[in-house]
């Protein structure tokens, strides 16, 4: 079975290489398609080390439908309970932390809300008093329709042009329901440490996304950037208000942002580009796949040779598929 392990192994280790390969991809793409295939990348490699995962700790229980004892396990595959082990702490760790992580989540954006009750509202635009200088998409809450939040701060920090842009900007964020793509590699990122440098490629990306519709509303992607660099340095400057971080103005490399700016507009992906998204698409989803079903297979021939140890044993894969059926029945 030693070969059992070296495929769970490189299941768990697979997500750094496929992380890799998602952010070099994502720099070649427009900021929409970049952040989609973000996030496909993160939620797949996610899944498959849950898969990993729980296929290792499904050993003893497949063991127990065989009526195989742990001593026979052991036999089979010493590394067996001890994996087992530690895939069901894995797990339950992550369970943990998934869902603190949502709980922050809310809580951030039950604090957020709270904070823009006392602020002066004009349609989906609230102006909360004060020296803070931020902005930020604040998204629905409780049947409450998203807003854009600005201080007044910010306000005066920007001229007339640039204060358009910056609405755009988070209005933006608003339509394109940015905060559930952050939030979903957000949540993810407590299943496999590889998945965090997505997060923040994620983070650039759709700022970018919003950036490019901004300076689409108006028409000068000079005016978009030079609103962003001031706004940016306002919040440096002065101090920014405790928002919700995950859809602020000011996040992400600002630097990089004005940049691409200053460049013309992106074009649509080329058919090269869009097959060598397809490609590592299709692949992330066949790695996880197959790795899944490497690890399902191992397990099965474990059950296999376990339960033809014992004297006039039916085959494991009888046994299995009879209590499936009598489940399913």
């Amino acid at each position: 079975m030693t070969y059992v392990s070296a495929l769970v192994v490189l299941t768990l280790a697979f997500p750094w290489a496929g992380a890799a390969v998602a952010r070099r991809l994502a720099d070649r793409l427009p900021p929409r398609p970049a952040c989609w295939t973000l996030v496909g990348a993160a939620v797949l490699l996610a899944a498959g080390t849950v898969a990993a995962l729980v296929g290792l700790l499904h050993v003893p229980f497949l063991a127990s439908l065989e009526h195989v004892s742990p001593a026979r396990v052991l036999e089979a595959w010493p590394a067996a309970v001890p994996l087992a082990c530690a895939a069901g702490a894995v797990l339950a760790v992550q369970s943990v932390l998934l869902l603190r992580r949502r709980i922050r989540h809310r809580s951030l954006l039950r604090r957020a809300w709270l904070a823009v009750d006392e602020g002066t509202g004009d349609g989906d635009l609230v102006v909360v008093a004060g020296t803070d200088v931020d902005a930020f998409a604040l998204p629905g809450h409780r049947g409450r329709p998203g807003r854009v939040v600005v201080t007044s701060g910010m306000v005066r920090s920007l001229r007339a042009g640039e204060r358009e842009v910056l609405l755009a900007h988070e209005r933006a964020h608003l339509a394109g329901r940015h905060h559930v793509l952050s939030a979903a590699v957000d949540l993810v990122t407590v299943v496999h440490p590889a998945i965090r440098s997505l997060r923040e490629a994620l983070v650039f990306h759709l700022e970018r996304w919003a950036d490019e519709e901004a300076a689409a509303v108006v028409g000068d992607r000079r005016v978009a950037a030079a609103a962003i660099a001031r706004a940016a340095l306002a919040g440096s400057a002065h101090g920014r208000a405790t928002g919700y971080p995950l859809l602020s103005a000011t996040s992400g490399p600002v630097p990089r942002r004005v940049a691409a700016l200053l460049r013309p507009e992106p074009a649509p992906p080329r058919g090269g580009v869009r097959r060598a998204a397809a490609v590592v698409s299709a692949g992330s989803v066949v790695a996880a796949a197959a790795g899944a079903f490497a690890v399902a297979y191992g397990l099965h021939e474990y059950v296999e040779y376990a339960a033809r140890q014992l004297i006039g044993a039916p085959s494991g894969c009888s046994v299995f598929w009879d209590w499936l059926g009598a489940l399913s029945g």
